[in-house]
This record gives structure tokens, C-alpha cells and sequence, in this order.
């Protein structure tokens, strides 16, 4: 069973910690495995091959836009979240599910192309082609104006084999806050959302069942929504905007 958690916007800091928080009581105790969903405010981060040329604002140009900065400890360069991005990070013990389907240890490899397979189903729900592209991770889409990267992934799994960080589908975020980087370092492509490829606005709302549907099928558990748990996190976060 996997917990899902819509967060609603969060700021990059608390998720972080929230996550921090979930992976060590995941791999002290026998809790359920978490998918936490969100939006962030909007923010760079660069995780642990991330060069900081690719970086092309200043302190105070970012500042002026209202984007913050960190530097993480997931896997690949530097991306951008913000509203109208859909970002998922799943708290799994992948010893257990991947020992559940028979292979003697978590394989990364797998896991990456689990996500990009769960991103691919979620955009074939609104009739958009995702697709692989050999050396990148993340899922690309075909545009006018060539291969466009819709989704990008940078995960971290501990030595328990416990997951976090995870992925961001641009749904319909500010696509003009991509241009302060290099996103994910790759300087000949650049980056379009699923409004764009239809044309239309689109709410993250309309993008979370089919989400949690992908992955159900593609992680082959059993999901549920854990109401209390938002909740709780929900009132803890008012709490501190009010203080």
C-alpha cells in the first residue's frame, strides 16, 4: 500500500525537511510507503552533478523574479519547480518492492525508468506522445520546434534502499523562469508543459488521478489517499505562515 498526499504549495525547504523527516522513520520502522504530491514556490535547485555555470541568474536577478536557490542532495543538475508544476516525490522501500518481484536488490535503473513510464502514462491520458530520450533522463515530447523535455527526474535512495526526491511535470508552470538556467544541464533542447502541447490552460487537478492511476499499474501496489496525514501537515505549515 502506498499513501498519496496531496500537499498542495509548498515551499522547497519544508518538503525537504518533510521528506528528510518520512525517509528516517521509513527506514527505522515498518510505516507504508509514501507518494507525496505538490507544487513548490518558484525555485532553482541544483543537485549533486550540478555545475553552477549553469546557473545564468545572479543572486539579485533571482531575487527581482521572487526564485529561490538550494543546493540538494538527489541525483542530476539543476531544475526549476513553481506553480503549475506537478511535483512527486515517492518515499518507497524499493528493497521491498523490487525483493516483492523477485530481483535480490533495488535496481536504480529500473526505478528511473518506472517514473519516466508512470510521466509517459499520464500524458497518454490527455492524447500526448511522452517518450524516452537515450542518454537523458526525464520524458520528451515531439514540438515544432523539435524534442521539448516535459518532465524531469533526480531521485536519492539511501543505503537502507529507502527513496526520495523524485520527479516535476511541467503542467502549466511559467515557462520563462527556465530561461535564469540550463535546465538539467542540456543546452540544445529546451523545455514546454502539457498546456502547451494542448493549447489550452490546464490544472494540476486535472492531472493528479491519472498520476496516481500510472503509478499504481506501473509500481504494481494499491494506493490510497492519506487525508489525515495532509491535514495535519497542512495545519502545521498555517501555523508557521502565521508566525
Amino acid at each position: 500500500m502506498v499513501e498519496i498526499s496531496w500537499l498542495g504549495r509548498v515551499s522547497y525547504e519544508a518538503a525537504w525537511n518533510m521528506q528528510k523527516a518520512l525517509v528516517a522513520e521509513r527506514t527505522a520502522a515498518a510505516l507504508p510507503d509514501r507518494l507525496l504530491l505538490l507544487e513548490h514556490e518558484p525555485v532553482y535547485t541544483l543537485g549533486r552533478s550540478g555545475k553552477e555555470a549553469h546557473l545564468l541568474l545572479d543572486e539579485a536577478q533571482r531575487a527581482a523574479a521572487g526564485i529561490g536557490l538550494h543546493w540538494v542532495d538527489r541525483g542530476g543538475d539543476i531544475t526549476y519547480h513553481g506553480p503549475g508544476q506537478l511535483v512527486g516525490y515517492p518515499i518507497l522501500d524499493l528493497k521491498r518492492l523490487y525483493g516483492n518481484r523477485g530481483l535480490a536488490r533495488p535496481d536504480l535503473h529500473l526505478y528511473l525508468r518506472e517514473i519516466e513510464g508512470v510521466l509517459m502514462a499520464t500524458l497518454a491520458v490527455f492524447g500526448v506522445r511522452g517518450w524516452r530520450y537515450p542518454g537523458y533522463t526525464g520524458v520528451w515530447v515531439d514540438t515544432p520546434a523539435g524534442p521539448r523535455k516535459i518532465a524531469a527526474i533526480g531521485v536519492k535512495v539511501n543505503s537502507q534502499g529507502i527513496s526520495s526526491h523524485g520527479f516535476a511535470l511541467n503542467v502549466d508552470p511559467n515557462l520563462d523562469h527556465f530561461a535564469g538556467i540550463v535546465p538539467c544541464g542540456i543546452e540544445e533542447h529546451g523545455v514546454t508543459s502539457l498546456a502547451e502541447c494542448l493549447s489550452r490552460p490546464v490544472a494540476i487537478q486535472e492531472v493528479i488521478s491519472p498520476l496516481v492511476a500510472a503509478f499504481a499499474s506501473l509500481f504494481q501496489v494499491e494506493t490510497r489517499f492519506a487525508t489525515p496525514f495532509v491535514s495535519a501537515y497542512n495545519e502545521g505549515e498555517e501555523r508557521r505562515r502565521e508566525t
